[in-house]
């Protein structure tokens, strides 16, 4: 069974760059590249390589796949609502007390919480059980040849063939993840020589097979990531009324214990004062509210969606007892055709965005509180109907405005643009 949707969320994982990556043509030239390069740069022996290289085939699955990122478009609460569920929650403790002794080392030697690499363990692969059948090789070259983004992919190449003559991987039979991640924690060859760990003590690193293997592994490249020991991540809150929204976001960091100075309140517990903290509402002032610990940045190495990173780390922390977020009353969202004309709009008042692909990701995000405070409007990063038409006024020149709504439209004063936004709740 191919795990599209577990795979989609690891596309976006950061990988390693390399500037001018050659990519495209014939794909046979590009292996006699790859061949060439690997002798010359890597330390590859020459037969390895073209053993390595001789059975690559272009996938044209993995591109779909690669094109088809639809599932980030879903916000935060119906993301976690489905990704999270009273089974997951349940074998997630079962695994957690087959296999304590091995979280009992990790968080020994790694300070990694057994509550993250459970999360992890359960989204990428449900405890191990969906893992991809795609041919690991042939997704890298597939996606190295392609010219999207060939400077995240092409060095995967050169690891996996290290692991290969290691005989670590099998070009003609390992799988994966479409984006070429391996085993029950997903990982790219060039985690998995970086970082892989027998964990069974069966002399193998076999991520794949055996569990113990890949949670070591997932919480030493953790640490590797810049995990600190024994401190939180997340920190469900309560906000007071009458907040300055534009306070929220992850580029505006404050010590804990002067959000608190500031009203917030934990749901549960206590802060963590002495650390730098910053606020996010997933879902605008209207949903649930979490302050964030340095430890929540380091998801972002693993996974760049901020919905998922989002989903990840609050799982982690339900897994260790907390209890079920509030989810409020948030303000209707943008579906993804409008989150996409936003994007459009939102560069053409000069933003960068990153693609336009319908996704509320961190580029957005601030887009939409920049434009939030400038117009005078609770600037906590959620854009709503009400607010992409105001964009969209403020964006486009007479005569798109014409094409697309039959006539010039009028643009109210600022005053009354806000006026009629916080009668519907804006």
């Amino acid at each position: 069974m191919r795990s599209t949707f577990l795979a989609a969320l690891l596309a976006l994982a950061p990988l390693p760059v390399m500037a001018d990556a050659p990519c495209g043509g014939d794909f046979t030239t590009f292996l006699d590249g790859l061949e060439a390069e690997a002798i010359a740069s890597h330390g590859i022996v020459r037969d390895t390589a073209a053993a390595f290289l001789s059975a690559l085939r272009p996938d044209p699955a993995v591109l779909r796949a690669d094109r088809s990122q639809g599932v980030f478009q879903r916000p935060f609460i119906d993301f976690s609502r489905r990704l999270i569920s009273a089974d997951r929650i349940n074998r997630g403790i079962a695994n957690s007390n087959r296999y304590d002794d091995i979280f009992q080392r990790i968080e020994r030697d790694y300070g990694v919480d057994r509550g993250v690499l459970l999360a992890f363990w359960a989204f990428e692969t449900d405890f191990g059980a969906i893992q991809g059948d795609f041919n690991t090789a042939n997704a890298l070259a597939t996606l190295a040849h392609d010219c999207r983004r060939p400077e995240l992919f092409r060095p995967q190449i050169f690891a996996a063939m290290e692991l290969y003559a290691r005989g670590d991987l099998d070009p003609a039979t390992t799988t994966g993840a479409w984006a070429g991640e391996i085993g029950m924690v997903q990982m790219l060859p060039r985690d998995i020589l970086e970082n892989g760990t027998d964990g069974d003590g069966d002399g193998r690193v076999s991520l794949k097979s055996s569990a113990p293997d890949a949670l070591v592994s997932g919480g030493r490249m953790l640490q590797s990531l810049g995990w600190r020991r024994d401190e939180p991540w997340i920190d469900e809150v309560t906000v007071p009324p009458g907040f300055d929204w534009s306070l929220s976001g992850l580029d505006t960091t404050k010590p804990a214990a002067d959000w608190a100075a500031l009203g917030i309140t934990p749901r549960d517990g206590a802060l963590e004062t002495a650390l730098p903290a910053s606020l996010i509402v997933p879902q605008g002032r209207g949903g649930p509210a979490f302050l964030t610990y340095p430890n929540f940045n380091v998801y972002f190495e693993w996974n760049q969606s901020f919905t998922y990173v989002m989903t990840a780390a609050y799982f982690a922390t339900r897994l260790n007892g907390a209890q079920i977020y509030a989810a409020g009353t948030p303000d209707r969202g943008l579906s993804g055709d409008q989150m996409e004309r936003l994007q459009r709009a939102l560069q053409a008042r000069g933003y960068d965005v990153g693609a336009v692909d319908g996704i509320l990701g961190a580029n957005t995000r601030k887009a939409v509180q920049s434009e939030q405070i400038r117009l005078g409007l609770p600037a906590d990063a959620w854009p709503t109907p009400a607010f992409l038409s105001q964009i969209e006024e403020l964006s486009y020149e007479p005569e798109t405005l014409r094409r697309r709504y039959g006539r010039p439209r009028p643009r109210p004063h600022r005053r009354n643009r806000y006026c009629r936004c916080h009668r519907h709740g804006e």
